[in-house]
């Protein structure tokens, strides 16, 4: 299987790192972009969209440079399976685009696809059953895919799974701050809480248990955790902040999704 990556930034990056570590040939990339320094060893970097074709082509480019690439990069997606994690195009903008593709899949992932643990939200448009099932296997190394119901969805998934590790970094620097303000030393406090996170996430993936019932068997009636969760919990303000935190978020990639249909 070629792949062709166009726009090899933050997230395009992070993707083609995790398929490397997992093992695929680098001489099955090519990547495009104008101004990346240098790939990995093995992978082919090219300036401009080469004349030939290819099986999988993923779009890594700023959405609003979508109009400007799109002409040189038509022919390299005959036939192809076209990847996109453009926020706010939709399949009807690519497919117009792109109108000899093989397939349409918008892929919404997080950096965390550089060690395999992204989740991946996934609307595909022109794929049967064993399509996806191709795009699965190809996607497995990065994390864990999610195919969704309806397009629309992938807003709900950008806030989610997209932005969440923005908002999960900002906790866990308050959580250090808070150590710090509570006399530890700030580096230490820092070491703390990301070990705390990271011990505590790998867990609750691998438990069968809700989160909420995780949290009951932490909790001792009337001990130190009950007395935190005391506070986190009144009058539902957490709770609320997050569901506000995430609805700005899905609000924002519908806005995008509107100003990219013009």
């Amino acid at each position: 299987m070629t792949i062709l990556i166009c726009g090899c930034g933050n997230m395009g990056g992070a993707m083609l790192a995790g398929w490397l570590t997992a093992g695929l040939d680098p001489a099955r990339f090519t990547v495009v972009d104008p101004v990346l320094a240098e790939a990995p060893a093995g992978v082919r970097l090219l300036r401009a969209v080469p004349a030939e074709r290819f099986e999988i082509v993923l779009l890594g480019i700023k959405p609003q440079s979508l109009p400007e690439v799109a002409p040189a990069l038509a022919p390299a997606t005959r036939g192809a399976v076209v990847l996109s994690i453009l926020a706010g195009a939709e399949l009807a903008t690519l497919a117009a685009a792109f109108p000899e593709a093989a397939g349409l899949v918008r892929v919404m992932p997080n950096l965390a696809a550089a060690i395999g643990k992204s989740p991946l939200g996934l609307f595909a448009q022109g794929l049967d059953e064993a399509g996806k099932a191709k795009v699965d296997a190809l996607l497995a190394p990065l994390g864990t895919a999610e195919w969704l119901a309806a397009e629309d969805q992938l807003d709900a998934v950008t806030a989610l799974a997209g932005s969440g590790p923005a908002f999960v970094y900002r906790f866990i620097a308050a959580l250090a701050d808070g150590g710090t303000a509570l006399g530890l030393d700030p580096a230490q406090a820092d070491r703390l809480a990301r070990a705390m996170v990271e011990g505590a996430a790998a867990l609750a993936a691998r438990s069968t248990e809700t989160p909420a019932e995780l949290a009951r068997r932490v909790t001792s009636p009337g001990g130190t955790t009950a007395a935190g969760l005391a506070v986190i919990d009144a009058d539902g303000a957490f709770a609320a902040l997050v569901a506000e935190t995430l609805k700005a978020a899905r609000d924002r990639g519908a806005e995008l999704a509107a100003a990219a249909r013009g």
